[in-house]
């Protein structure tokens, strides 16, 4: 017999070998019909998968990441299976599970799927889920494996065989198709009720843009078909609210091919609302006691090598910089804060001095794969709201709960308030992917997680997702349409202050190491307001958007008028427009209601003669009639309402 300890930590006893699945069934017919897979001592494989040693185990549902995870990855398969019944002879890459879905990357040959293929494969998939295939997973030794797909002629799958050692490859046989898997997977394909294709792209093999381009086909399946067409409600919504179409309607910014793709262009609206953004954290941050700095767009590639910048992200940056001298060489900066670790260390530093809080807006730069651009939020030159504090070990605590409470007042001041905590800690299984000591992490991580439990912060813990140099604590914001984004970080790093040699002098006349904070309360300008424009649709709160009023004159004769009106309201520093075109009031009033204006000032000659505006709220409608004062007090009004809630 065997110990299974269940998250609840009641124990139960079975005999050896039996299977998730097996110990869903002892529990409830129910609870077994809805279990995809299970996490087992850590890790999530079957529910068919044989026990034989006392463990711990999870059970997983649909309703659970995990599963919804485990039954992706399985749709991928099943749609692989049908496109090979649909399209004979064609090649498979990989097919993983994604946020929404799956996808997998399929060499065609001269053949090619667009949308109008998409009901085939929706039809084929589920002709093939109703069978219930099973998902049988096989250990194969390599040269078996090299063997099978050598028979079939499918060389992506033998590359990726022999950067395996053998022992640890494994096959899933489902129906008439075999994959090349670690699984895990669900038991069968019964539970796959609902199936929609999604979209079709080119991918490089391997991202690598001087290999094959394949046809990457994106897909998503649910247990219900409630579920598909709940998500195909949120899935049109999130199209009406892409900030690449709401950015080019409100002319926020742009893209140039002859300036280089993912390279942004802020066109004067969007700066504006971009200067108001870093304005509002200046003035947080100088209350806060940081000091701002500015640094250069590259560097020597030695300082990125000090860093571990350079190990880490060498092959995702632009090519270094040669200069006439042989042998130097610079580098675009793929992070700001080796250049802060050189200021710190351009004088000595008593720990009277200490905290020290440095701030930059600085733009960094990351050579992303074309086929991963996505407007704003995956860019190749993004500018990071950094910040990095040096602060003694007894200091930590105190300057981390400081910067929470700045992401908190930021979070407030734009109204997201759907947010998760995640604290990201390293991979204890793979610790050789981070630079510095067992002992620096441990101090680290325990910091963060110290902080957690004092401030009462619900959090989430996540390994495996720290950065290279430390853990941090990621703020997860969840925005209109329920998706999450990564916005806000922090980061304890004992690791860098060693490596860049930083020193203090303390109170024992020693030389100590500052522990470094790093602190990006946006993350990066470009994905903050991205997720912005489509949180809010482009509703922008009244501090920040690019025009807060428009004056509507209802005939040439009120020009005049609506002009002194706009001085005023500039005097004032109302951000105002007037719309002089020649068309009806009804039509000005819309296309300012499209352009997401939020309050229209009609004047004509009631208002003139008694020195008014009538007064429209997008959205809502008349409001009323109000002195310029009035208006003047009411925009303040609700402007410091927003930012001080």
């Amino acid at each position: 017999m065997i110990s299974i300890t269940f998250p609840d930590k009641t124990v139960r006893q079975y005999e050896e070998g039996v299977t998730a699945l097996d110990i869903a069934k002892s529990i409830s017919e129910g609870l077994a019909r809805n279990v995809v897979s299970a996490k087992v001592d850590g890790e999530v494989v079957d529910a068919t998968r044989p026990i034989n040693r006392d463990a711990e185990l999870q059970l997983f549902t649909w309703n659970d990441n995990e599963g919804k995870s485990t039954m992706w990855h399985s749709s991928a398969h099943l749609m692989a299976e049908a496109v090979e019944a649909l399209y004979p002879g064609a090649k498979f890459g990989i097919g993983p599970d994604i946020e929404n879905g799956f996808y997998y990357d399929i060499d065609l040959g001269d053949k090619v799927i667009s949308e109008n293929d998409f009901k085939k494969i929706e039809d084929k998939m589920l002709e093939l889920a109703r069978q219930k295939q099973e998902f049988v997973r096989k250990e194969v030794s390599k040269e078996d494996a090299i063997k099978y797909f050598t028979e079939k002629g499918d060389e992506y799958k033998l590359e990726l065989i022999n950067e395996l050692e053998d022992g640890e490859i494994t096959f899933y046989e489902s129906g008439n198709f075999t994959d090349l898997c670690r699984g895990p997977h669900v038991p069968n394909t019964g539970g796959i009720k609902a199936v929609k294709i999604l979209s079709v792209a080119g991918a490089y093999w391997r991202g690598d843009e001087n290999r094959k381009q394949l046809t990457r086909l994106y897909g998503i399946t649910f247990p219900k078909k409630k579920e598909l067409d709940e998500f195909l409600v949120r899935l049109e919504e999130a199209k009406k609210r892409d900030h690449r179409k709401i950015g080019k309607e409100l002319e926020l910014f742009t893209f140039s091919q002859r300036v280089g793709a993912g390279l942004p262009l802020w066109l004067p609206k969007g700066a504006q609302l971009r200067e108001r953004l870093e304005n509002f954290l200046k003035k947080v941050q100088r209350e806060a006691g940081y000091e701002p700095v500015i640094t250069p767009h590259i560097g020597k590639v030695e300082l990125y090598k000090t860093s571990g910048h350079y190990d880490k992200y060498g092959e995702d940056s632009f090519r270094p910089i040669s200069t006439p001298i042989e042998g130097e060489e610079f580098f675009l900066k793929p992070m700001n804060c080796p250049h802060h670790c050189e200021i710190y260390s351009s004088k000595p530093h008593s720990y009277r001095d200490l905290p020290i809080r440095y701030a930059e807006f600085g733009t960094v730069y990351r050579y992303e794969q074309s086929g991963e651009l996505h407007g704003l939020t995956r860019v190749r030159g993004f500018t990071q709201d950094d910040a990095h504090i040096f602060c003694t070990p007894d200091q930590v605590k105190d300057e981390f709960k400081a910067v929470m409470a700045i992401v908190m007042k930021i979070f407030s001041a734009l109204d997201f308030k759907d947010f998760t905590v995640q604290i990201s800690l390293r991979d204890p299984d793979d610790t050789e992917k981070y630079i510095g000591t067992d002992e620096n992490w441990e101090k680290a991580e325990r910091a963060i997680l110290e902080v957690a439990e004092e401030t009462g912060l619900n959090t989430i813990v996540e390994y495996g997702e720290a950065a290279f140099y430390g853990p941090k604590m990621d703020f997860m914001v969840k925005d209109a349409l329920g998706r999450k984004w990564q916005l806000g970080t922090i980061q304890v790093d004992y690791n860098l202050p060693e490596r860049f040699e930083l020193e203090y002098v303390g109170a024992d006349n020693e030389k100590h190491r500052p522990v470094m904070i790093h602190r990006a309360p946006f993350g990066s300008m470009e994905r903050f307001v991205a997720v912005l424009i489509e949180h809010t649709e482009g509703k922008f709160p009244l501090w920040l958007t690019p025009e807060q009023a428009i004056i509507l004159p209802i005939s040439e004769k009120y020009q005049k008028y609506a002009e002194k009106v706009l001085k005023l309201l500039n005097n004032s520093e109302i951000r105002a427009q007037i719309d002089s075109r020649s068309e009806k009031t009804g039509k000005k009033i819309r296309d300012a209601e499209l352009k997401r204006i939020p309050y229209m000032l009609i004047v004509g000659e009631k208002e003139e003669g008694q020195g008014l505006v009538s007064v429209r709220r997008q959205g809502k409608g008349d409001i009323g009639t109000l002195s310029i004062q009035e208006f003047v007090d009411l925009i303040n009004d609700e402007v410091e309402k927003e930012i001080n809630k």
